[in-house]
């Protein structure tokens, strides 16, 4: 897959004993008019339009610059992602309430 958001599972600790994993939803990505990176990888960041907008299960915001990171599946703790603005790499984690942010690892 050459996506900017590629997707990579961690491995199963917990071995044969854990439920298998429902397969991830695919969503369509559009194009969002961000003009802050090349043409081809545009659809998948956007602006963080502020208080009133909300994430879908295939999106991050990026902790550094505040873009929302794209991807064509949805996310889940452990994958990576890469924020091409900021040239940040982070990994999706579950907070304190629930919801999937991205924690900064370079």
């Amino acid at each position: 897959m050459s996506d900017i958001a590629q997707i990579h599972s961690t491995p199963d600790s917990e071995g044969s004993d854990a439920e298998p994993e429902e397969p991830r939803r695919r969503f369509e990505l559009e194009e969002t008019g961000f003009k802050e990176v090349p043409k081809r990888w545009r659809k998948f960041y956007r602006h963080w339009k502020g208080e009133g907008d909300s994430l879908g299960p295939n999106e991050v915001i990026c902790p550094v610059c505040k873009v929302v990171i794209r991807s064509t599946r949805e996310f889940r703790p452990g994958d990576r992602v890469y924020c091409m603005p900021c040239m940040s790499r982070m990994v999706v984690v579950r907070s304190d309430d629930g919801s999937l942010e991205a924690k900064v690892t370079y």
